[in-house]
């Protein structure tokens, strides 16, 4: 079946997902060029059903696969009286991209921020990520900001 012709489901990660969100998530880190520990892989899988954290995960899904996920989380800001939200992660399984199933996950999440009476959301992406771009310069502002980093 075909994408297109599929119905496909945003929802809440599930314990059952773990297989194809670890897939997924190991390719988002090929995809990025960086390692993270077996260490933070499992914390952060931890972080998604611990009800006191404010990490989030969301796949979409045809009932029988994953097609890609989301990870968001809210935070306090100086810039605003309620929380913002930041989508840290978003990832579409190859053969998903270019039929809206990135943009229905940014969705679920401005939805889920609206929920939380957040005043922003936002994310990041690398420069050379230019597919990516295509979808967000589509569907949301570039504000001009560059990001610094500094190790600890």
């Amino acid at each position: 079946m075909k994408i297109a012709e599929c119905t496909l489901t945003v929802r809440p990660v599930e314990e059952q997902d773990y297989p194809q969100w670890l897939e997924y998530w190991q390719a988002y880190q090929d995809f990025y060029r960086v390692a993270l520990s077996e260490a933070t892989t499992a914390t952060t899988w931890m972080r998604f059903f611990d009800p006191r954290e404010p990490v989030h995960c969301a796949v979409i899904s045809d009932g029988t696969r994953l097609y890609g996920f989301v990870h968001f989380l809210f935070h306090r800001s100086t810039w605003g009286t309620t929380d913002f939200c930041y989508l840290e992660d978003l990832y579409v399984a190859p053969e998903a991209r270019g039929h809206q199933v990135g943009k229905r996950l940014i969705e679920h999440v401005q939805a889920e921020a609206r929920e939380q009476h957040c005043a922003r959301l936002y994310w990041h992406t690398q420069q050379s990520n230019s597919t990516a771009q295509r979808l967000y310069d589509w569907i949301a502002e570039k504000p001009g900001v560059i990001e610094y980093r500094m190790v600890i």
